[in-house]
């Protein structure tokens, strides 16, 4: 017997049709003879429908009551899973994340879980219920105020409960087949991954590959618990997403080696990875950021501090940084600086207000931007990456306006209206187009 955590998101449980298949799936499991719990997210565009009613009554709601109204969609599609696995002759009950012992700090709309105390989900299962878990929100301790996680909280919530747990492994269903090299909406040759580290999925998420929030990858990462994604709208196996297996070490017992009895593992296998790691994993975008220039910025000790100190006051999480080479001439220099979009009101108003302080010209919002992110583990030790990614972008006709890199990992800022091409354009230069087109079953990716 296995203890499985699922987490099904809007797209699989957006209707009645959705939500009884989503249950026989369930009851197959739990009839199986495995231990299941189940994390939901809000039918369909429940969320951001209510979002829009939100600012129909007021312009500026406030954000405690927020949480409270966001949290009914997850509270409306647990119920309701759970009486079709009823339908299904499968016991089943349903919890809210405070009831469930999701514990958070206190930062409505975005809050952090800083605690699982799952005692009423654990109960359950050993009655031999299916625990039905709203994803998305949690409790914070202080005040017993609800709080929501924010936007991909529902995945974060199935592997924090699956860590408390001790689950087997935390199962994300989707309307995509796993994690594909690329957005299979932009790239239908994008080619399914079967296996993927934490960190080249941390990465991916982080650049904007919607199948994983990267504070699911982040807490599967830190607690070592393997996630499965797949779709529910089929039986195909999907992409696991866990540690990169270990190879065998002679002299060693088993135990030590995990995977040791893989096939394909030589005499000189004596490393940590069992095979050289691929060079590319996948091609990643983001269309969700906005580039702030901050013009004629004094190029002197303590200046670039400065500003980033106002830009943390304004809450804003600065991605890409350029600073321009100063002009001998005038003493001056840019900087420019990838933000979300949602961020940028608030960091342009708390620069405004400084402006005499900090000295500089004047600032430029540019929210028509694209990021284009390479990743790949193999990048380490592998020359011509850089070259081949950017030649290929030549060969596109697309421009790049910011660079930055990481060990396994580069992105390039273009413009928004070139940036399917240019996704597209590298996709195909590193070879990662498959021969068949990949199937999206829903319309999110999540």
């Amino acid at each position: 017997m296995a203890l499985i955590v699922q987490k099904y998101g809007g797209s699989s449980v957006a209707d009645a049709a959705s939500i009884k298949r989503v249950a026989k799936r369930i009851a197959e499991a739990r009839r199986a003879g495995d231990d299941v719990v189940v994390v939901v997210s809000a039918m369909g565009d429940t969320t951001d429908e209510l979002i829009d009613l939100a600012t129909e009554v007021t312009p500026v709601p406030p954000q405690r009551e927020m949480d409270i109204l966001l949290t009914a969609g997850e509270r409306i599609s647990m119920s309701l899973l759970a009486m079709a696995i009823h339908s299904q002759g499968v016991s089943a009950r349903s919890y809210t994340g405070q009831q469930a012992g999701v514990i958070t700090d206190a930062a409505y709309g975005k809050a952090k879980i800083i605690d699982v105390a799952p005692s009423r989900i654990r109960k359950a299962l050993d009655a031999g219920h299916v625990a039905i878990v709203a994803g998305f929100q949690g409790v914070n301790q202080e005040t017993n105020d609800v709080t929501t996680l924010g936007r991909g909280g529902s995945d974060t919530t199935a592997v924090a409960l699956a860590a408390a747990l001790g689950a087997d492994v935390c199962e994300i269903y989707t309307d995509v087949d796993g994690v594909f090299t690329a957005d299979p909406r932009i790239v239908p040759a994008a080619r399914k991954i079967d296996r993927i580290s934490y960190e080249e999925m941390l990465e991916m998420a982080a650049s904007g590959a919607k199948v994983l929030a990267p504070r699911c990858v982040e807490y599967g990462r830190r607690y070592d618990v393997p996630v499965h994604v797949r779709s529910s709208f089929s039986g195909k196996v999907g992409t696991i997403v866990a540690a990169p297996p270990t190879r065998s070490v002679p002299g060693l017992p088993l135990d030590a080696a995990p995977d040791a009895t893989d096939e394909g593992h030589g005499p000189e296998d004596h490393q940590e990875n069992p095979m050289e790691d691929p060079i590319i994993s996948g091609v990643a975008h983001d269309r969700s950021e906005a580039k702030i220039t901050i013009v004629g910025v004094p190029d002197v000790p303590g200046t670039a501090a400065r500003i980033f100190e106002i830009v943390a006051t304004a809450g804003a999480n600065i991605d890409m940084i350029v600073q321009n080479v100063s002009a001998a001439r005038t003493g001056l220099t840019d900087i420019s600086f990838t933000l979300p979009t949602t961020d940028g009101a608030a960091t342009i108003e708390a620069l405004t207000a400084h402006q005499a302080a900090v000295g500089f010209a004047s600032l430029e919002f540019d929210d028509q931007i694209g990021k284009l992110s390479l990743i790949g583990a193999g990048m380490r030790s592998s020359s011509g990456v850089s070259a081949k990614l950017f030649g290929a972008l030549r060969d596109a006709g697309i421009n790049i306006e910011m660079i930055t890199t990481s060990e396994i990992r580069i992105s390039v800022v273009t413009r928004a209206d070139q940036l399917d091409d240019a996704v597209r354009a590298v996709h195909t230069a590193f070879e990662l187009d498959a021969a068949d087109e990949a199937v999206v079953y829903g319309g999110t990716g999540r």
